[in-house]
């Protein structure tokens, strides 16, 4: 059961983990102006800079660049201790026809989810292409790769990987929706997760069902704006710590906000962020960013205030620390000058959960659940199209059921004289009252008191602690026209089915409605209190 106090328990240092992180492509077919030296030559310069700071790091190798020499040369010279050269499973022209297959792309590199990625073949063929590459690396470095990052890598071949292979980390892309073809929704937001062995995108909730390699999540997004970026538009904008973009990894104030508040805003288990660029972008449309970032890295690094290292390390310590996946927490308590927005990302094996304040107004913006049991098709099937997508399962969708007047999600209100008000508070204080357990309470401003929630790895609590009684609740809201996944609201649960898995959304303590003009369900405490296990969303 879930505690409410406010007690602050003395906790070990959370770890920030840095990893920087450059994949390496042979050729650009996109762009006649990106060669082959092009690419190389900025391949060289994120090595000069990294040396320059005395940071470490991971290079991933696509196969057409592992088998280069002028790359084997130079990433061979790189001192063990502090790098790391990994994979990166992208896949080309010529791993394809040494494992025997027919190539199908428009270019030696095609970037289509179909032909560039593993979920374009069959299980026999992901298998030897993973023996393929592996045996190229063994034959080039003398060891097989630890590391093996990827915008997405299906569980078929993750698993092919781990046991035969024995790697010990992966990586795939943020959350986006729809960016180059590719979109993975709802997932365990940020740090690490162990995937489910038939969904390599849901996290497992038992030991047993788990591929035991952490996938960390890439690129180091913002926890605010990142969500909901380019709402209303043909596709979502990108907001990361990736060097090239102008609002974001190269904008000195972007960094340092991002940064500080990942250093210093409270967090659970630990924190996590990965830096570092694709060499496809070249070094003109990067070096901006890498100048930001790595003196500030070293820095850091140099203050104790975070640990940069290689995937592998990293892989390494969240093997022996975590046997299952971990609760975490990303939290921004200061936004950057001009802005009031304040969030905190919960994660554990169950769910994920956003909590969004805007002009001192709370937002539950997004609770997506976990179930090991959720397949991917693409596990054992083939993708046929350039489009690939990776879902949970949804309670609340910020960003797919929202439009731009019409922004998703539950909104917390209290009948105050008479009137329903928006609850109006101070800034949300975020502490850890025990191992996995996020407290954050809520001073407020509309009545006397202060809004507590509690976030362990099942459970979700919230009371209005006051000495006055108020009548309080949520109401959800969404655009006009969202597909949403309830089919049946009643006062004690919501039936919920998403791409044929059905799972409910039912309270310990709480009670729903449906009032109408446009709410679409208001969630109502209980003796003052609404409670989830989150553990629980199978339908009976």
């Amino acid at each position: 059961m879930l505690s409410s106090s406010r007690s602050q328990i003395k906790q070990e240092p959370t770890p920030r983990i840095v990893n920087i992180v450059n994949f390496i492509r042979l050729l650009e077919p996109r762009d006649a102006a990106i060669t082959e030296d092009v690419l190389y030559q900025t391949v060289v310069k994120q090595v000069e800079i990294m040396k320059k700071y005395k940071l470490g790091g991971t290079f991933l190798l696509q196969y057409d660049a592992l088998i280069d020499p002028r790359y084997q040369k130079l990433l061979k010279a790189l001192p063990r201790d502090s790098f790391e050269i990994g994979a990166w499973w992208e896949i080309p022209q010529p791993q394809v026809e040494k494992a025997g297959l027919k190539w199908r792309g428009r270019y030696p590199w095609d970037w289509r989810a179909n032909i560039g990625f593993s979920t374009g073949y069959t299980p026999a063929e992901r298998e030897k292409l993973i023996d393929v590459y592996m045996a190229e690396f063994k034959r080039i470095f003398g060891y097989y790769p630890k590391s093996v990052g990827s915008w997405f890598i299906d569980s078929y071949s993750l698993n092919y990987m781990y046991q035969k292979y024995h790697i010990v980390a992966s990586s795939n892309c943020k959350d986006q929706y729809g960016t180059d073809g590719y979109t993975l929704w709802g997932g365990y937001w940020n740090q690490a997760y162990y995937p489910s062995k038939i969904n390599s995108y849901m996290p497992a909730q038992n030991e047993k069902n788990q591929i035991p390699v952490p996938i960390f999540r890439m690129l180091g997004s913002d926890p605010i704006r990142q969500y909901d970026n380019g709402l209303g538009t043909t596709r979502q904008g990108v907001v990361t710590l990736e060097p090239v973009y102008k609002f974001g990894g190269g904008d000195s104030t972007w960094v340092n906000w991002f940064l500080k508040s990942f250093t210093e805003d409270k967090c659970l288990g630990f924190n996590y962020t990965q830096a570092g660029q694709e060499n496809s972008f070249t070094w003109d449309a990067m070096a901006k960013g890498f100048e930001i970032q790595m003196p500030l890295l070293a820095k850091l690094r140099d203050e104790h205030k975070i640990r940069v290292e290689t995937m592998e390390a990293s892989g390494r310590w969240f093997k022996e620390k975590y046997k299952v996946t971990p609760a975490t927490s990303f939290a921004v308590s200061k936004d950057i000058e001009g802005s009031d927005l304040k969030t905190v990302w919960f994660n554990s094996r169950f769910y994920r959960i956003n909590l969004l304040w805007e002009n001192g107004n709370l937002r539950v913006r997004d609770l997506h659940l976990f179930d090991e049991s959720f397949p991917s098709v693409y596990t054992n099937e083939v993708a046929t199209s350039n489009e690939c997508s990776f879902f949970t399962l949804p309670v609340i969708d910020g960003y797919i059921w929202s439009k731009p007047n019409q922004l998703a999600g539950l909104r917390l209100k209290a009948i105050i004289d008479g009137q329903e008000v928006l609850v109006k508070g101070k800034d949300p204080v975020y502490s850890q009252t025990g191992p996995g357990h996020l407290h954050v309470s809520w001073p407020l401003i509309s009545v006397k008191g202060s809004f507590e929630m509690d976030m362990n790895e099942k459970e979700l609590k919230m009371s209005l602690v006051s000495d006055n009684a108020y009548n309080w609740y949520f109401d959800m809201t969404t655009a006009t026209d969202a597909k949403l996944p309830f089919e049946k609201i009643t006062d004690n649960q919501i039936a919920c089915s998403f791409e044929g898995m059905d799972y409910v959304f039912k309270p310990i303590k709480g009670s729903f409605s449906e009032p109408g003009n446009g709410i679409l369900f208001r969630l109502k405490p209980i003796m003052n209190t609404i409670q989830f296990d989150l553990s629980a969303i199978k339908k009976l």
